[in-house]
C-alpha cells in the first residue's frame, strides 16, 4: 500500500515539476512558480517585442512566449569568424532550437576587443548566454547552457533560419592599394588557425 501511495505522490510531483512557469514582473524581477503568471503580467509581456540586434531582428516579432522569457533574461550572443566550420555548427544549433541571437563576426580590432572582454580570449566560436560563456563548440555544453536559461528544446518551437552575417565591404580608393601590390598578411582575410589576427578556432 505504501508503495502505491509513494508512486502516486511521485507522479504528482513529476506533473507539478513539468508545469513550472518563469516570468518577469513589471519591475524586472524574474519569478519561477508552479502557477501561470498573473493575467496582467502575461498580457504585458505579450505586448512587448523582444529586441534582438543584427540579423535576428526580423524574426523576433512572433517569438513563442517561452522564448521571449528566456531571451529577455538570458540573451544570447555568438562570436564567429569567416571560414570557421565550428562557427557554422554553433549557428545551426541555435537556429535548430529556435533561439534568437546576436551574431558578431569578429573581423576588426573593435570586435576583437569585445570578444576578449566577454570571453577572456580570442577564440571562436564563443557563445554568451546571459552571463555564462562557452568558448569553442561543444554540442552538449551549448544545450546545457540553453536548458539552464529556459530555452525550449529543439522541435518544440519553430526553427530559425538566421544566416551568417556578411562582413562590411571596405571603401574603394587609392589608399586601398593597387592590384599589383601583395596584400599584407595582417590585413588579409581571416584563415582558421592563423596567427595574423590572433584569433583561434576552437572545437
Amino acid at each position: 500500500m505504501r508503495s502505491v501511495i509513494f508512486a502516486v505522490m511521485l507522479g504528482a510531483a513529476c506533473t507539478a515539476a513539468a508545469q513550472m512557469y518563469r516570468w518577469t514582473d513589471d519591475k524586472g524581477r524574474v519569478h519561477v512558480t508552479d502557477t501561470p503568471p498573473p493575467p496582467a503580467a502575461a498580457k504585458d509581456l505579450q505586448k512587448k517585442s523582444v529586441t534582438i540586434s543584427g540579423a535576428a531582428a526580423p524574426q523576433s516579432a512572433a517569438l513563442p512566449y517561452a522564448v521571449q522569457l528566456a531571451a529577455q533574461t538570458f540573451p544570447v550572443t555568438l562570436y564567429t569568424a569567416r571560414e570557421c566550420e565550428p562557427c557554422g555548427a554553433a549557428r545551426n544549433l541555435l537556429n535548430a532550437r529556435g533561439v534568437p541571437f546576436r551574431e558578431v563576426l569578429v573581423a576588426d580590432e573593435v570586435q576583437q576587443a569585445e570578444l576578449q572582454k566577454v570571453a577572456g580570449a580570442l577564440a571562436v566560436p564563443s557563445v554568451v548566454v546571459g552571463s555564462n560563456v562557452q568558448k569553442g563548440f561543444e554540442e552538449s555544453a551549448y544545450h546545457s547552457l540553453l536548458d539552464i536559461a529556459g530555452y525550449p528544446k529543439a522541435g518544440t518551437v519553430p526553427v530559425r533560419t538566421q544566416a551568417e552575417p556578411q562582413p562590411a565591404v571596405p571603401p574603394a580608393g587609392p589608399e586601398a592599394g593597387s592590384a599589383e601590390e601583395p596584400a599584407d598578411a595582417a590585413s588579409g582575410p581571416y584563415v582558421p588557425g592563423s596567427t595574423a589576427t590572433g584569433i583561434r578556432t576552437r572545437k
